[in-house]
């Protein structure tokens, strides 16, 4: 799928559930959030007729995301589902990791193509001053699972939070350099709870890193779905990548859209305008005239975000799919 600014768009981040087992602060509140009723959430049947609808026009990598995927029920059958369309190549998933561990002898089996998890620091401490769990020995140990098991393209994704888990940066990264695993550090964006925290920047971890590890070699090539950048650190097993949405904008090269758990799809991240597909799925129209939609709502995408003119998106992450 081709927009009206010549980007390839090629890759949908797809939203399961808005539920969550945790509460992250920057995603959710403590008390949590007015959950949609079932019945408004896309079925796995629903979710399947899009994905082939979305493969006929382009659309060659799909992540699945949530909420936390895993609270909802038969999500490997999905999975596995998604893997049989033409034209879908990679089929990967994210995940806070606290749930995951029965599961990845059938991930494996399905031939899931990479995992990534959400790890904001390696101190319990912190991880339930963050979460508000104690389960951060589970992720850590489902981390070292997945590695086990010999299912490949494993990530650990980090947001860090000045004041709050900055002190943990060097030894996130660490992991890369121990594990043959890729961590990227996500700058904090301004969209729901995250409003409330200050963002480290891309400028300043390389600073922090290339201070304890050494110097950060850019790297050509691609080694994700989306426009990570990504750098070599001599002796590290793995790589550092960057995903700096507001300090280091790549709106230029964004290949994805989204789509909310209620079937609603987002052209841009911060943006709340979309198209409600949910409608026609339910409503008797064929493929074809879902895919005019489809291109319809593409052609709305704008050329690159700017929260000073626009209307920004007002849900939380876990409500637009994380």
């Amino acid at each position: 799928m081709i927009d009206r600014f010549h980007r390839n768009i090629d890759y949908i981040r797809l939203s399961v559930t808005d539920r969550c087992n945790l509460r992250c602060r920057y995603c959710m509140p403590s008390e949590g959030i007015s959950c949609m009723p079932m019945g408004e959430i896309l079925s796995y049947e629903e979710i399947e007729r899009l994905c082939h609808i979305f493969a006929g026009m382009g659309i060659h990598k799909i992540k699945i995301t949530g909420g936390e995927p895993f609270v909802r029920k038969d999500l490997c059958h999905l999975l596995a589902h998604l893997k049989q369309i033409p034209g879908i190549d990679k089929v990967t998933l994210t995940t806070n990791g606290v749930l995951i561990l029965p599961w990845l002898d059938e991930l494996k089996i399905i031939d899931i193509d990479g995992i990534n998890f959400s790890l904001d620091t390696l101190d319990p401490d912190t991880f339930y001053r963050i979460s508000g769990s104690h389960d951060h020995q589970t992720v850590i140990n489902a981390i070292h699972a997945a590695m086990e098991s010999g299912i490949q393209n494993i990530k650990i994704n980090c947001v860090p939070m000045a004041g709050i888990n900055d002190a943990d940066i060097a030894g996130i990264a660490g992991m890369a350099k121990k594990y043959p695993i890729h961590v990227r550090f996500i700058e904090m964006m301004p969209i729901g709870l995250g409003k409330n925290y200050i963002a480290v920047t891309e400028d300043e971890i390389c600073k922090k890193l290339e201070n304890t590890y050494g110097t950060l070699l850019p790297l050509d090539g691609n080694f994700g779905n989306g426009p990570a950048r990504y750098y070599h650190i001599q002796g590290f097993q793995g790589h550092i990548g960057f995903i700096s949405a507001m300090s280091h904008r790549f709106c230029h090269s964004c290949n994805r859209v989204r789509l909310t758990s209620d079937g609603y799809l987002k052209t841009c991240l911060f943006y709340g305008e979309g198209t409600n597909l949910k409608y026609y799925l339910r409503n008797g129209y064929s493929d074809e005239s879902i895919s005019e939609q489809i291109v319809l709502a593409l052609q709305q995408k704008p050329e690159h975000h700017d929260l000073s003119d626009q209307i920004p998106e007002s849900k939380g992450m876990s409500q637009i799919g994380g």
